[in-house]
């Protein structure tokens, strides 16, 4: 599963790097813009973002400003913190899932088509609902695991020291 997800990931982001330059080569070197190019671009960066920050999710790798973490001398007390963000980050996102799954199921029902080549959007529009509901999948499993972590006699009884 991971050596698919990387392969994918790696192929989306050579496609998008290659449409740019073609993009750039085309335009400003040749002054000749291809039409289209733009659009088709849409399909493999919107999937690129979504599948990336599906794949920042599952390896639980999203940038974190945790300043409380500062002021914290437990384990116990850093995963009630953990405990406390992702239900936050669960929530937030929940209610973001059910806007894509509303706003896919108005793509469907409408059937929108891009304004160059014609093409459906609703793939397009699919990656927003499917990348949310798996970073939303994810997150509900590092909630369990730091749940576990808690409840768990280890992080009862550990304390780190401060640091000075």
């Amino acid at each position: 599963m991971t050596r698919a997800f990387s392969i994918l990931l790696t192929v989306l982001i050579c496609l998008v790097a290659l449409g740019q330059f073609v993009q750039v080569i085309t335009r400003y070197v040749l002054e000749i813009p291809v039409m289209g190019l733009e659009e088709s671009l849409l399909y493999p960066t919107l999937w690129l973002y979504m599948l990336g920050a599906v794949n920042a999710s599952r390896e639980n790798t999203h940038i974190r400003a945790n300043v409380l973490e500062i002021f914290l001398s437990s384990e116990r007390q850093h995963q009630v913190l953990a405990v406390i963000g992702e239900v936050i980050s669960l929530a937030v996102g929940l209610w973001l899932t059910s806007w894509a799954w509303d706003f896919w199921k108005y793509s469907q029902r409408v059937w929108r088509e891009s304004p160059t080549l014609y093409l459906p959007t609703f793939y397009v529009d699919a990656a927003l609902f499917i990348g949310m509901a798996l970073m939303m999948i994810f997150t509900a499993l590092q909630l369990v695991q730091h749940i576990r972590a808690l409840l768990s006699p280890i992080a009862a009884n550990t304390s780190t020291p401060k640091e000075l």
